[in-house]
């Protein structure tokens, strides 16, 4: 190696450390704004609270792709650093769109304070959003109740929104506990939980981060007084999947304690199915009358998001939508009996065709689509991400081109922004998506349109676990005006 190729190496070498300490200072001032300030900051909807500093760089690379633009933990991390010592009510603000409209508007300020006091001046001085505090209760404690209890208590910050407070199952002994608080510390794919989680088996509680969770035992919905537990006025969120109709789930409410119910499937006859980010307006025009609410299924909030882009901008005549979906516990490990068809057969060693109602839940969320849709989908044996095909006939003619850059808008503007990754890698697989908090990931070298510039194909993948978990507590905060400020 000649003398200008090792110049060239320490250089980079020299370029990455200063980076590399930028980020672990970063992370620091993340932790002190949301500690401190019940500030969350995150880059392009995702998560930066509990991250390393070598993930916190990979974000930033993400970002400068996307945006097609120099990209620095430089800026960022002056940035978090202004932010620290100004007055901010409770907001949860995406450093990636300051840091971009920082690059592209510096010369209209004389400093990052004056540009921040411009840009964050709705929160400077004023009182927080929401006073509330709500309490949650998780009935059932499988793979999504564990999930939302590991979110929950991660977004906590001081305990002023959502607040864990119980999880109910149906037996609570020794022996239950252990395995529960087990299964919540270790996660065959979501990994290890980043934090401390104790059984306390003589209080029958686990001490979670701070947080005390009593652990319930209940063979029926209004046997349990919550109120003898210090719970009032609780959201409890139903992820069991047992009861979806209004009879069923009406049960909880003659529980004490219990005001409002969330539903993590499909809800059945009227109950209002919610996809947050395209129609939780319902809520709101609900909520003095209506205490129970669905958040739907991972697949539909995966593909509505993209349907309602679709539908605004081009207009869909009709269309098919195919789930490639990860197996589920409802599937046998092995042949055996089963209720529904083929889907006794073995989940690890088969790809199973079977019926989903994704159309008819994308149609009561997005009315303008009744009769439009048909959809189907495929269990293939991968333990969770799942692929929703979007084939659909659109009323404009369009390219592929045209579709990215709509797609590309939607998730970096706009209120999908939530809901819409998109992804310009040639190299994205399942895996790639595993812990997402999007609803779904658009994969913009896929997209295909056909000769006639109305026949377009379109895929979207999604944590069928995690993204769909991430709605699922959008939309509680939502339901229960817990919401802080945003700057997105």
């Amino acid at each position: 190696m000649n003398d200008t190729a090792n110049h060239h190496f320490e250089q980079n070498l020299q370029q990455w450390i200063k980076h590399e300490k930028a980020a672990n200072e970063f992370i620091e001032v993340i932790g002190k704004l949301w500690f401190d300030k019940s500030i969350e900051l995150i880059l392009f909807r995702r998560q930066l609270l509990e991250r390393g500093a070598s993930n916190i760089l990979s974000k930033h690379s993400y970002a400068e792709n996307i945006i097609g633009r120099k990209f620095s933990i430089l800026d960022s991390l002056e940035i978090a650093r202004t932010m620290l010592n100004m007055d901010l009510a409770p907001a949860r603000i995406d450093i990636g769109r300051l840091n971009r409209e920082w690059l592209e508007e510096q010369e209209e300020y004389g400093n990052i304070t004056d540009f921040l006091k411009d840009k964050l001046k709705a929160f400077i001085g004023a009182p927080p959003r929401s006073q509330n505090v709500q309490d949650v209760v998780l009935y059932g404690f499988g793979r999504i109740g564990r999930l939302l209890a590991r979110s929950l208590i991660s977004q906590a910050g001081d305990g002023s929104r959502l607040r864990l407070r119980a999880i109910v199952t149906r037996s609570n002994d020794e022996k239950a506990i252990r395995k529960r608080a087990s299964l919540l510390r270790k996660d065959s794919v979501h990994g290890p939980f980043n934090g401390i989680a104790i059984e306390n088996i003589e209080d029958k509680t686990l001490w979670i981060n701070g947080h005390i969770i009593h652990m319930i035992a209940a063979d029926h919905p209004e046997e349990v007084d919550y109120e003898a537990y210090g719970i009032k006025d609780a959201l409890l969120i139903d992820n069991t999947g047992i009861y979806r109709d209004r009879e069923g789930l009406s049960r909880h409410l003659k529980a004490k304690g219990i005001q409002r119910i969330l539903l993590t499937a499909p809800g059945k006859g009227d109950i209002p199915n919610v996809v947050y980010g395209v129609n939780q307006e319902i809520c709101e025009l609900d909520a003095q009358k209506e205490q129970i609410f669905s958040a739907a299924s991972c697949t539909t909030n995966a593909v509505v998001p993209v349907l309602d882009v679709i539908e605004r901008k081009l207009g869909i005549i009709r269309g098919h939508l195919e789930t490639i979906h990860s197996y589920t516990n409802d599937q046998n490990l092995l042949d055996n009996y089963h209720s529904k068809y083929r889907r006794g057969r073995s989940a690890p060693l088969n790809m199973v065709i079977t019926e989903t109602g994704a159309d008819k839940a994308a149609v009561k969320a997005i009315p303008s689509l009744a009769g439009k849709l048909t959809a189907n989908a495929v269990r293939v044996p991968t333990p969770n991400i799942s692929l929703a095909i979007l084939s659909l006939t659109v009323r404009k003619e369009t390219s592929v081109e045209e579709i990215n850059q709509i797609m590309r808008e939607a998730s970096l503007k706009g209120r999908l922004i939530e809901q819409i990754r998109y992804s310009s890698s040639n190299e994205l697989v399942s895996t790639d998506v595993i812990g997402d908090s999007c609803a779904c990931v658009y994969d913009s070298p896929a997209t295909k349109v056909s000769s006639d510039k109305q026949n377009i194909v379109i895929y979207s993948w999604y944590d069928n676990e995690f993204g769909y978990t991430q709605q699922v507590i959008r939309l509680a905060k939502h339901i229960s005006q817990v919401k802080s400020y945003r700057y997105y």
